[in-house]
Formats: structure tokens, sequence, C-alpha cells
């Protein structure tokens, strides 16, 4: 499949979005083929060009891994110029992605329905902390306070007496992103068919929310929270990870099949009739002492020992990686989980790949992260900007030409 070929290829958006949620969804629209044009303010461009150390070269590692594949302008939206370029940029879009205030774009004059009063097939996508409507609309939203508002903090680390634990990854920012993608591909489609675009809604709190799914049944069904595990399963046991001779190792012994292969493996058939473990639910009541005896068998080998013998057997079972260990991994290099892109101002730059794969599609990062203003003549011309129209913006500080 050639870039002309991928799904999204002929779809055109404006990013007018920063730091994670809204770039992500941008980043996952290019990689599919849409053209992103990201739009960025003239003093400093996103605030994660801002988030070093690391940088890589010259640029922010942080911003150079969310906005690969898109063409980059700044602009001065405060300006009637800047004003008038955007909204000619969204007269021919198919959809915004936006991530500001919640009346950030109202004070633009270009909300929702203003938008769709020029251009009725605009797609125009909201990411929020809370989302546009409810009590919380008008509140900002960030990945922590997101996590513990939506229970997430509350089911993760070692036990509910240790005090809240966040998610080591800022899970709502990079599931509201891709929920966002998501809602955008599927309006898209619907725009196929009846030349209409819509409004998607979506927030980090309802991102974290979809993670909590387990753990909501037990709380809808029995009027009670659950607790924060470790790496336990709130429904399934054994399902966690297990100390070894030399260190972790994560079993899935999830149903009963597996957990008599799990007990094959070890040597432990007798454990099937000890009243404690021979079901789930038992697993599950007993679960400190059958963490507890199964540790004792699982500490006298070391773990690619033991992850070779639960191989063979069927098990599920893995290693618990590092992030460096885990971009080295062949399985991960094999899915193209890593890519490179020719930077114009750093050189090679590695981010990771896109983890949608479609037949016969080759990886898709063929452009890294726009240098600040990169395009803006570019996309002015695209436009029907003159040269010498271009230069004044430029000289009045309307747009940055990088």
């Amino acid at each position: 499949m050639s870039a002309q070929q991928r799904p999204l290829t002929g779809m055109r958006v404006v990013e007018l979005a920063h730091i994670m949620a809204g770039p992500l969804c941008g980043m996952m629209l290019a990689d599919m083929g849409a053209d992103v044009i990201k739009v960025e303010k003239i003093e400093g461009g996103d605030d994660s060009r801002r988030m070093v150390p690391p940088n890589v070269g010259e640029e922010s590692a942080a911003f150079l891994m969310m906005n690969r594949n898109k063409r980059g302008m700044a602009l001065d939206l405060k300006s009637d110029d800047g004003k008038k370029i955007l909204t000619a940029l969204l007269n021919d879009a198919d959809c915004v992605i936006e991530n500001f205030r919640h009346d950030t774009m109202e004070r633009l004059g270009l909300s929702y329905g203003e938008l769709k009063a020029i251009n009725p097939g605009l797609i125009y996508v909201e990411i929020s902390g809370y989302g546009r409507t409810g009590p919380y609309r008008d509140r900002a939203g960030f990945d922590l306070v997101a996590q513990g508002a939506s229970g997430l903090m509350s089911i993760t680390g070692p036990g509910q007496d240790d005090g809240p634990v966040k998610v080591g990854a800022p899970v709502t920012d990079i599931t509201a992103g891709i929920l966002a993608a998501m809602g955008a591909a599927a309006a898209y489609a619907g725009k196929q068919k009846t030349g209409l675009g819509t409004r998607v809604d979506t927030s980090l709190f309802e991102a974290g929310i979809t993670h909590t799914y387990w753990q909501s049944a037990i709380a809808l069904a029995t009027g009670e929270s659950p607790q924060a595990l470790g790496s336990a399963h709130p429904l399934n046991a054994p399902y966690q990870a297990f100390l070894t001779a030399d260190g972790y190792i994560n079993i899935g012994a999830a149903n009963q099949r597996n957990w008599l292969r799990l007990l094959d493996v070890i040597g432990a058939t007798d454990l099937n009739n000890d009243p404690r473990f021979s079901s789930n639910a038992d697993r599950m009541a007993n679960l400190d002492a059958l963490v507890e005896v199964l540790n004792g068998y699982f500490r006298q080998h070391a773990s690619e020992v033991w992850l070779e013998k639960l191989d063979q057997a069927g098990v599920p079972a893995g290693p618990i990686l590092s992030i460096g260990e885990m971009l080295e991994h062949p399985q991960a290099l094999a899915r193209d989980m890593v890519v490179q892109t020719e930077h114009d101002r750093v050189g090679p730059v590695k981010g990771l790949g896109m983890a949608v794969k479609f037949h016969g599609t080759q990886p898709v990062a063929s452009r890294a992260a726009p240098i600040h203003g990169q395009h803006s003549a570019q996309v002015l011309m695209e436009l029907g900007y003159s040269d010498t129209e271009i230069q004044s913006l430029f000289q009045r500080g309307v747009i940055h030409i990088g």
C-alpha cells in the first residue's frame, strides 16, 4: 500500500493542539494518510518544544515524538490577519482538532457553530479535561488530575494502604488522543456518505474511565469499589508477577486449563486438590496464600528457565522489560514499533511506530516533526497568497517562517 493508498489519504486536518492528547490524535490521522497542518503560536510554538531535557540536537525529544508526518505553520491568532488565515484554512478542511480551554475558540470567533456555518462538512474534534458538557466542563484537565478523578489511582499501586499511585504512562492523555482519532475517522467515514461534518467531543476524564471496565463491573454488581492489587487481577488468579531466582516474570494462568498446565510445569499437580486453590473463585478468595505458595516454586529457577518451560507448555507468560529493553525487543522491531525519520535540522530521529497495521502497508513515518513555522509559506501559497504578501505577513509578525 503506497502513501497515496493509505486509508485517510485526501483528508485535510488542521491541528490547533498542544502537548499530547491533541497532537497524538493528529499524528495518528497523519500516519493513516491525512494531510495534517499543525498550527502553533508565534512565541515558542507548542509547549512540548520546551519540555527539555532530553533533546535530540536542538529539538525537544517530546515534541519530535508526538508530531511526525505533519506540516507546521506558526500563526498569530490574536491578529486579524492571523484569524483570516486560519479561517481560510478551516474553510477548506475536513477536520479541526483543538484542546484549548473551553472558551478559547469562542473568543477567537471559531466556535463549532460559527465554523459549521462556513464549512458544513467540518469535523470539529474537541479534547478537554472533562468534556464540553456537565458541571466540570469549564475545568482545566491534566493527566494526573484525570487519573485521580477517573478512579485509576485507587486501583493502581501495591495496595490501598500505600497511598495513591498514578499509572506510569500518561494514559488519559494517550487514550483521549486515540479516542479522538477514532471519532474523527468515524466522522470522516460518515462525511463520505452525507457530506456533513459533526462535533466530536472526548475528554481525559472519560479516557481514564474507559480503563476501569472490570473494576466498574465489580462496583456496579456489588456496590463495593475494588482496591489496588499490585500486579494482580481483580477477577482471575493466578494472573500477576511472580518472584523467580533472579527477578520477576508475569504469568497469566487465568483459566482452569492454564492453571492445570501451570501446575504441571512447576511439578505441583497436588495443589489442584487443595480446597483453597481448586477453582478460580477459591484462588481469588485465598490470593495471598496462593502467591506465597507459587513464589516458593518459582524462586527455584531463573526467569529465563521458567519462561521457556511455560512457553513450551502453552501457559501465557512473559518478562518484565525496561523501556530500553522493550525498544530493542525483536518482536517490537519486527512490528515496526520503532521507526526513523529524517529531520531537516537534527538528522535521523527515532520514534514509536503505529500500532495499527494495514495489510501491505510499509512503515508510515515519512516526515519528521516540523521545525517551528517550517511550512508556513508553503501552506499560504496553497491558499493563494503571493510571495510579497507572505513576506509582509512575516515582517509584521503574523506568521513565523522556520
